[in-house]
């Protein structure tokens, strides 16, 4: 139930936001290219037409066969964990927009050069050689060989098994 009035005190401050995008849109658009005009409704005989069938059907229609149904009414109201969370939400952002910069302190970032140890070092250049030794190598040394590919197919009596066993 305190979310209400929290809401109400958002309220002033959404409509100043508003505003300030409003203004701030209008401020790059020139005033040549903004155009105002009235919108019209349309006419009867714009509006789309409810076929004759579907006319003959609701005038038709007998509402005693429908069933009685209670309305119910849910009314979700947020638990303690949502209203906890958004005032936490909402401190942060207050916290956020009062900072004050003067609080702020000047530093020098001090930038260090992290140099690998020996082991790294090792381990990086027996990655180097054996990509020199891949890139390097001499494919005259190699011997020619022919691939046979083997794709025994089944026999008759293989075939006949397989047939008479299904």
């Amino acid at each position: 139930m305190q979310v209400a009035p929290d809401l109400r005190n958002m309220q002033p401050l959404l409509s100043t936001l508003r505003e300030k995008h409003l203004k701030a849109v209008l401020f790059f658009i020139p005033q040549s290219d903004l155009k105002f005009e009235k919108m019209s409704s349309p006419s009867k005989t714009e509006l789309p037409k409810v076929p004759t069938p579907l006319k003959n059907e609701l005038a038709q229609f007998d509402s005693s066969k429908m069933k009685h149904a209670e309305t119910q009414e849910k009314n979700s109201l947020p638990s303690k964990d949502d209203v906890q969370q958004e005032k936490v939400h909402n401190s942060i952002l207050t916290g956020v927009e009062g900072f004050e910069r003067s609080r702020l302190k000047s530093t020098e970032t001090q930038e260090k050069s992290v140099l690998p140890n020996a082991d790294v070092i090792e381990q990086e250049k027996g990655h180097q050689k054996l990509v020199q030794g891949i890139e390097n190598f001499d494919t005259s040394n190699l011997k020619h060989a022919e691939t046979l590919e083997k794709n025994p197919l089944p026999t008759k009596e293989a075939i006949a098994m397989e047939k008479s066993a299904a």
